[in-house]
């Protein structure tokens, strides 16, 4: 597993707290490349997270949830994130939790 793919998992599993119903989290490092964050090797990833635990809550709540679950990943593993975060019935997901996890593999 290359390192890229190493932080997919530790993103994956610190946002387990969460439980989300649908999780997924891309790499998008590569789109930055040359960028300050990517050469000190930060990584940047977009995320689209649904979990009950949004529900009634601000989008400024939400991402807060998010980077609290992220903890010391934040700022270290991760450079920059882009965040979807959802409530059930706001997106639609499947009936049973799914979880997509892609790394750009050179």
């Amino acid at each position: 597993m290359n390192a890229a793919g190493g932080t997919l998992r530790m993103i994956e599993q610190a946002l387990a707290v969460l439980r989300p119903l649908h999780l997924q989290v891309r790499d998008d490092s590569h789109l930055h490349a040359g960028h300050a964050g990517a050469r000190d090797g930060g990584g940047h990833y977009h995320l689209d997270i649904v979990s009950e635990q949004f529900a009634g809550r601000t989008a400024v709540a939400r991402h807060r949830q998010v980077y609290a679950a992220l903890g010391s990943l934040m700022g270290h593993s991760i450079h920059a994130l882009a965040i979807q975060a959802w409530a059930p019935g706001e997106r639609p997901v499947t009936a049973s939790p799914s979880t997509t996890l892609s790394a750009k593999e050179d």
